[in-house]
């Protein structure tokens, strides 16, 4: 008697950052969708047009048209979204967020039959379109939560309004409440969503992890773990730069003093032009400002450097960790964290001994840290080592594989029959029926 084949899982991903896109996760969700593709799945995204992080179009496809393309096995649908000129303010931000809702709508009807459902938030509009579509076809829905919109917009200051702090954090808890399963990407972001979920079940810990591309530039590069720190310190700053980090709030900060260094920003982003002509205003020779690296390029210049700089604004508490953390420690580079000691960052940086932690309130004392941190090559070479060992908890192969296997575990709970009887004397099983 003929075996019969497995039937491929299909899950469908949506997702507003997706390849080309870079930065904000883009990289690691491109990454999950290629790996599970590899493992036999049959994944569809239901993206945008790549416009991330230099929020602009970029891309000559019609914007309001939904494109179809395939990219290294997964099924990209492509849809379409206002991408505003000025993306830390509310107004525009609120556009971005709607239009790429909006857009969706347009694909609710197309059921696609798929055993699991996942939607990346940070987009609270791409949360409401999973929401609605499982009201309508009942797929189980994973939520993957990367970034806590109501916290980040509050903590940011994008949102300055408390009634319409308020309005976002009840729609939030309202929509999230739709996902049968959810996670997150550390501990402390676990804590908080745990508040938001009441006990109506666990919140997975699923850490990001570096791609693949990255992980084989890394190896590339080969370790520089031992070097000493150079003279003048070599600090780095590359990745999106927007309202929540702050670092034009850092950089004042570190202008004013004495101390020898050569500091690198790279990036783009909401605030990146305000940035850039600080740094070309100020003339300060120790700053120098360049674009967005591509991965070759982040990773040699991590490579070269001393202190890796990560900022956060004071309260930004638990609504999201930086996803360039892992490639700064997958090459043994110390971090300086400006950021809440107790929020997802620090405590990451502070409990693995990964670099410095600087919180806001400390900030007058960075001068006379980074000096006495830049003599002490004993204490420099511990954070490089410590930076090594605790990549390796970021394994890629680790991460897609836990994935996988909560949702295998989330969809055989769908397709295996329970001893529940419906009001019309048949068997229901959770999540089957057509609407």
């Amino acid at each position: 008697m003929a075996v019969e084949p497995q039937r491929k899982r299909r899950l469908l991903v949506i997702s507003n950052l997706f390849a080309p896109d870079r930065g904000g996760g883009a990289s690691v969700f491109t990454d999950l969708c290629v790996g599970l593709a590899a493992r036999g799945w049959e994944v569809t995204v239901y993206g945008t047009h790549p416009y991330y992080p230099e929020w602009r179009r970029k891309s000559s496809d019609n914007p309001w048209r939904i494109s179809r393309e395939r990219y290294a096995g997964v099924t990209v649908l492509r849809h379409g979204i206002y991408v505003p000129q000025t993306p830390s303010r509310l107004i525009p931000r609120i556009l971005c967020e709607s239009s790429f809702g909006f857009s969706l709508l347009r694909s609710l009807l197309r059921r696609g039959s798929y055993d699991a459902v996942m939607v990346f938030c940070p987009m609270l509009s791409a949360v409401g379109f999973a929401a609605l579509r499982k009201i309508l076809w009942r797929e189980p829905l994973w939520l993957n939560v990367q970034d806590i919109p109501a916290d980040a917009a509050e903590a940011s200051g994008i949102s300055q309004s408390r009634w319409f702090g308020r309005l976002a954090q009840v729609v939030q808890r309202r929509l999230f409440s739709c996902a049968e399963v959810w996670s997150t990407i550390s501990p402390v972001m676990v804590e908080r969503l745990e508040r938001l979920r009441g006990g109506a079940g666990p919140v997975h810990c699923c850490p990001n992890w570096l791609n693949q591309s990255m992980s084989d530039e890394v190896a590339r590069v080969g370790p520089k773990t031992g070097r000493a720190p150079s003279r003048p310190l070599r600090l780095l700053y590359a990745g999106n730069i927007g309202k929540k980090q702050g670092l034009i709030d850092f950089l004042k900060v570190l202008a004013a003093t004495a101390i020898s260094f050569d500091f690198q920003i790279h990036g783009d982003g909401g605030e990146a032009s305000v940035v850039k002509d600080w740094v070309l205003n100020s003339g300060d020779t120790r700053f120098r400002f360049g674009p967005f690296l591509d991965e070759s390029g982040f990773v040699r210049a991590l490579h070269t450097t001393d202190l890796f700089v990560i900022c956060e604004k004071p309260g930004s508490g638990a609504s999201f960790i930086p996803s360039k953390l892992i490639p700064g420690i997958a090459t043994g580079t110390p971090i300086l964290a400006i950021c809440d000691r107790g929020g997802p960052l620090g405590r990451e940086v502070e409990t693995a001994g990964l670099g410095m932690v600087l919180e806001w309130t400390e900030i007058e004392t960075l001068g006379e840290r980074l000096e006495a941190l830049s003599g002490d090559g004993p204490v420099f070479g511990e954070y490089q080592a410590r930076c090594v060992e605790r990549a390796r908890i970021y394994s890629r192969d680790h991460g897609i594989a836990n994935i996988e296997r909560l949702l295998l575990e989330m969809t055989d709970r769908r397709d295996a029959p329970i001893n529940r009887r419906s009001p019309g004397g048949r068997t229901s099983t959770p999540g089957s029926g057509s609407p």
